[in-house]
């Protein structure tokens, strides 16, 4: 019996049946014409300030969906396709985009930031989101995605992080796998350097893509490239995050607090303005108080969860993401916590940070090579072994649950390694070009239609919407009591949040926790 097997069998079957989950899936809301919706968050959605499942998450036009905690993967996707059909009763003549890379875009300074009221909780959201504007600019921020939150009981600090290096090194194969967004619209890229070739007009891509999402023109910046964040315990890695939440950054200093008019710019002028602007594929996550920092919480209380933060929406399914996609998931989270995981170094989180970009741009490529422990190696090869330690998980999963599923998805992976012209990206440029003469919007709009027309046409469970609409009164009462208790001048709120004491730890306790990175 090897390790992993192992540390298999000392899982207790209700254990494994305390897998938690849940989702927080993003999506541009797009005209009948496949631009972007200019119209404010809908008010029939309620407030997006403190509705529990439907928010917005960078943009005013950017819908973010949320579910709850769930035991079972079909209970999790029940909900998420209930707040679906509700949401597309309240957009009128507006769909839900259902790519990852964006609808036909205005002028990067005319895309709509969210608006979260007065209040100052309220006001630094969107203060903060201007800071993103004048740091990475607002085309960036419009790329959408799904957020994967995932638990199991009884599992230390130390244990999520053995998890954490191991997902990043192994997240090639979620990229590789069940990456949709080979493809953008030109509208995207204009005026910016890029590597991505014209297909037509309208249209650049990259042949053998997987996730531009999760590539060189994605989520990514400079200033957080200089950020060595280690991730073999939590002290380090929240001295790594304090670091960056702290020091003064020059270049984000000559931007300024506010504008010559007076109106705020960014919330800091540090590295990171807070916590969640840190771009990782996947975070170490606990639920917060009201009031309190992400990395204060983590620092008091400890890992809760881990989010998985590299998944594109899948354009063939109306809601993102499918249950087989959940079931690997769920098989490849367990294989990261239970392989053997050493710590890392600089050297292996530069040689991630490659392979990710070479797996994003040329995924398909047949004989692309990554980089592992200083060799190169082949991504189907090294996909493959990962595939096949998955194996023996997804059938302990069967026994657990009384069936097949985790398996069906383990071979449905093994089947896409074996065949990369079934992977969804090799499907969204090949139905590109069989149906809509080569163009990401003309495919994009007609996938989001018939997403549209599906979830219309769905019942609503009974009970459902009167249900969803107390939820969105309560929401806007909800929002006139934080507005309403409101004591304290927005800047004296601003220099509270972003003071170091409220991270949890003083500046001079940082020192030795640095040194130990």
């Amino acid at each position: 019996m090897n390790k992993l097997q192992e540390a298999l069998s000392t899982l207790a079957p209700a254990r494994l049946q305390g897998i938690r989950r849940g989702i927080e899936k993003e999506s541009l809301r797009a005209t009948l014409t496949g631009a972007l919706a200019a119209t404010p968050h809908p008010l029939a959605l309620g407030s997006a300030l403190t509705h529990p499942n439907i928010t917005t998450d960078y943009s005013e036009s950017q819908l973010e969906l949320i579910t709850g905690v769930h035991a079972s993967v079909e209970q999790c996707l029940e909900e998420l396709t209930q707040v679906h059909q509700y949401t597309y009763r309240a957009l009128g003549d507006e769909m839900m985009w259902v790519s990852s890379m964006p609808c036909t875009l205005p002028a990067d300074e005319t895309i709509p930031i969210g608006r979260y009221g007065s209040s100052n909780v309220g006001r630094a959201k969107s203060v903060y989101r201007m800071g993103l504007a004048h740091r990475y600019g607002r085309r960036m921020q419009t790329i959408s995605g799904i957020h994967y939150n995932w638990s199991l009981p009884g599992v230390s600090d130390a244990q999520y992080f053995g998890l954490i290096r191991n997902f990043r090194r192994h997240a090639f194969l979620l990229l590789y796998l069940f990456g949709a967004s080979p493809a953008a619209c030109s509208s995207f890229v204009a005026g910016r350097k890029h590597e991505l070739q014209a297909l037509t007009a309208g249209t650049v891509y990259m042949p053998y893509g997987t996730s531009l999402r999760m590539g060189r023109l994605g989520y990514q910046s400079d200033a957080q490239a200089s950020l060595a964040v280690s991730y073999n315990s939590l002290d380090g890695y929240a001295a790594s995050l304090h670091e960056a939440l702290t020091r003064p950054y020059p270049a984000y200093e000559a931007i300024g607090i506010t504008n010559p008019g007076g109106e705020y710019n960014q919330l800091a002028t540090t590295l990171l303005q807070i916590e969640n602007e840190f771009y990782g594929t996947i975070r170490p996550k606990r639920v917060i108080k009201p009031g309190e920092r992400p990395l204060h919480a983590l620092r008091e209380r400890g890992v809760e969860y881990v989010e998985v933060r590299l998944m594109d929406l899948d354009p063939f399914v109306p809601i993102g993401i499918k249950a087989q996609t959940i079931r690997f998931l769920d098989v490849f989270l367990l294989h990261c916590l239970l392989a053997d995981s050493p710590g890392d170094t600089p050297e292996e989180i530069a040689a991630l940070g490659r392979n990710q970009h070479r797996t994003a741009a040329f995924g398909r490529e047949p004989s692309l090579l990554l980089e592992r422990a200083g060799r190169e190696v082949k991504l189907t090869d090294w996909g493959a072994e990962i595939v096949a330690e998955c194996a023996p998980i997804a059938a302990v999963l069967d026994q657990v649950h009384g069936t097949t599923d985790y398996s069906d998805a383990v071979r449905a992976a093994e089947a896409l390694l074996q065949a990369p012209e079934m992977l969804p990206s090799a499907r969204v440029l090949a139905a590109m070009a069989r149906d809509h003469e080569n163009s990401f919007a003309s495919f994009t709009l007609a996938q989001s239609e018939q997403a549209k027309a599906k979830l219309l046409k769905l019942p609503l469970a009974s009970g459902l919407q009167t249900k969803m609409d107390a939820l969105v009164q309560q929401s806007i009462a909800d929002q006139e009591a934080v507005e309403a208790a409101d004591t304290l001048p927005f800047e004296q709120y601003r220099l509270q949040y972003i003071s170091p004491e409220r991270l949890g730890l003083t500046k001079a306790a940082v020192a030795p926790a640095l040194a130990a990175v």
